[in-house]
C-alpha cells in the first residue's frame, strides 16, 4: 500500500531549533551603544536642563512687560520764576540802576540748569548774582539778585506794561529759551527805577 502520512526525521537528521532570543540579547553590541549605557543618566539630565532652559525661555519672553517711565517735563514746564521785591545793595546806590530779588523754583524732574538770563530792553544793561550759567536742583529754589542799569535814557521803557526776563533753561530733556512776565508790581518798580534814574519827561 502507498500512503503519506507525517514524515519523520530521518536517520542521522534532526529537525531545526528556533534561535535562542536570549542569544540575540547575550551578541555583543556597538561602541556606540556601551557609550550610551555608560552615559545615559548624563545624556538625560542634560535633556532635562535643555528643557527647563528652553520652557523658562518661552516664559520670560512672554512675562508681562513693564511700561518704560515717562520722559521728564521740559524744563519750562518745570520751573517757576517769581518777583519776590525790590532789594537794598550797591546797584541800588548808583545812580541809574535797581536791584531786585527774583526766586526761581524748581518744581519736578531733574536739576535745571539757568545757562542765561537777560532782560528785552536796548536801553538797560543786566547783570545777575548768581551768574549764569548755575544750576538748581529739583524741589528746591534759588535767589537770584538781578540788577538793571540805565545805559540809553531815550531806549529805556517809562511805562513797561508786562516786562519780562528771558532765560535760557536746560535739563536732561531739553534746553529751551522762555520768556517770564514778572508781574505788576515788577512793572511798577522798574518805572520808578527809570524815571529816577531819566527824570519825569516823556520821550
Amino acid at each position: 500500500m502507498s500512503g503519506t502520512g507525517p514524515l519523520e526525521p530521518g536517520e542521522g537528521t534532526h529537525a531545526w531549533d528556533a534561535p535562542d532570543a536570549s542569544g540575540l540579547r547575550g551578541r555583543p553590541r556597538g561602541r556606540l551603544a556601551r557609550h550610551y549605557d555608560r552615559h545615559r543618566r548624563t545624556a538625560l539630565t542634560a535633556a532635562a536642563a535643555l528643557a527647563l532652559l528652553a520652557g523658562g525661555g518661552y516664559l520670560y519672553a512672554d512675562r508681562p512687560r513693564q511700561p518704560p517711565p515717562p520722559p521728564p517735563p521740559p524744563p519750562s514746564q518745570a520751573v517757576d520764576l517769581d518777583y519776590m521785591d525790590a532789594v537794598p545793595g550797591p546797584g541800588n546806590a548808583e545812580p541809574g540802576s535797581f536791584s531786585f530779588a527774583v526766586r526761581l523754583s524748581v518744581r519736578s524732574g531733574p536739576p535745571v540748569t539757568v545757562t542765561r538770563l537777560a532782560q528785552p530792553y536796548a536801553g538797560l544793561s543786566m547783570t545777575s548774582s548768581p551768574a549764569a550759567p548755575f544750576r538748581t536742583k529739583p524741589l528746591s529754589a534759588r535767589k537770584i539778585i538781578v540788577t538793571l542799569r540805565v545805559t540809553e535814557c531815550d531806549e529805556a521803557p517809562r511805562n513797561p506794561g508786562l516786562p519780562f526776563l528771558d532765560v535760557t533753561l536746560r535739563n536732561t530733556r531739553a534746553i529751551e529759551a522762555h520768556s517770564f512776565i514778572l508781574g505788576q508790581r515788577y512793572a511798577q518798580h522798574l518805572s520808578q527805577a527809570i524815571r529816577d534814574a531819566c527824570g519825569n519827561d516823556s520821550r
